[in-house]
């Protein structure tokens, strides 16, 4: 009898695990892996849309000594098979003094989903040249994993997948911040002036020899909050137990994305503006007598400046603004308590 029920027990973890595994495969691909790739350091953020991936890989031998790539790739289902390769390097933040040059090549992977128990997550495999899948460079070895080493534009998606931003909309946004912009077109030389018009040549002294400026490292988002003059909006003044705060982008959705700080605090970082309201509430009890919340763009979307509509709900009062970012200012909002008769 205690054997029969022991194996109930066996056979039943055996299908919550096989059930979990296999709902895994479908979206839990979806998230950040650590590990390493061919004897690399990496941390890789894969988002599923579709049966397609994308997201970044970091190869790092440091935090301050890494590149970073956009990844594109799909998942196999029914071989239960992840295949990504990176697409294009976005950043590199690479030490003079370090040894190592991690992500010097663009590879393609290959790993096995494997799920070895609950909340255990896997991708192994082997990965090559993206340019030669026939050079065989090494090992894909990485585990799914709760905090990312290196914070980005697509935590938002992962923190939030299963709650909206699976939305292929969303991921496509992304897409389009992370994107670099396209080169400059170079110019088409002039066609050569009729004889009678050719000007005198002047000699000119020999231009001094360009030297290679290290790549410009991108501001963090305190930096920009620091950086940046803010201008004043609007003074709401407050009452009751709560403020209720509704955030929408202000007009065509263009993947405008603003962080919030509050009396020079970091509250809320990676919000997305879309059509439906991103709500904030703030308990009265916890501001001081004089408050400033400041809207700070991540990026300016595809149609600058960036541009959120604010709904403030205060003591059954209805506040409206409409709220503008840019690279040089961004829009403050002052909150100040008000003392009632009586108290």
């Amino acid at each position: 009898m205690h054997f029969l029920k022991q194996f109930i027990r066996s056979s039943y973890f055996i299908a919550f695990a096989f059930i979990f595994c296999a709902e895994a495969r479908s979206q839990m691909i979806t998230g950040v892996w650590q590990g390493r790739i061919n004897k690399q350091k990496v941390e890789v953020k894969i988002i599923l849309k579709g049966d397609s991936l994308t997201g970044t890989a970091y190869y790092y031998q440091s935090p301050s000594n890494y590149r970073r790539y956009s990844i594109k790739g799909y998942f196999d289902g029914p071989n239960n098979e992840a295949v990504w390769w990176d697409d294009e390097l976005l950043d590199e933040n690479l030490s003079r003094i370090a040894i190592a040059s991690p992500g010097k090549m663009e590879l393609i992977s290959r790993a096995d989903f494997d799920c070895p128990g609950v909340g255990i997550m896997k991708l192994d495999g082997h990965c090559s040249s993206r340019d030669d899948e026939n050079k065989s460079k090494g090992e894909v070895h990485i585990k799914k994993v709760d905090n990312p080493l290196f914070r980005d534009e697509w935590d938002h998606v992962i923190d939030n997948f299963t709650a909206g931003t699976n939305n292929p909309y969303y991921i496509d946004s992304i897409e389009t911040i992370t994107r670099r912009p396209p080169e400059p077109t170079p110019l088409v030389k002039d066609k050569p002036l009729p004889a009678a018009t050719v000007p005198h040549t002047v000699s000119l002294p020999p231009a001094e020899e360009k030297r290679e400026q290290p790549p410009v490292r991108s501001l963090s988002i305190e930096e920009k909050f620091a950086q940046r003059h803010k201008v004043p909006v609007l003074e709401i003044p407050v009452l009751g137990d709560s403020i209720e705060l509704h955030f929408y982008d202000n007009a065509e959705i263009d993947g405008d994305s603003i962080s919030l700080f509050l009396n020079e605090q970091l509250i809320f970082r990676h919000i997305f503006l879309t059509d439906k309201p991103f709500i904030v509430k703030l308990p009265v009890n916890e501001l001081e007598a004089s408050n400033e919340l400041v809207m700070v763009a991540e990026n300016l979307g595809s149609i600058p400046p960036n541009t959120s509509f604010m709904v403030a709900l205060v003591a059954g009062q209805r506040y409206e603004v409409r709220l503008e970012s840019t690279e040089g200012s961004s829009a403050m909002i002052r909150f100040t308590k008000t003392v009632t008769t009586g108290q």
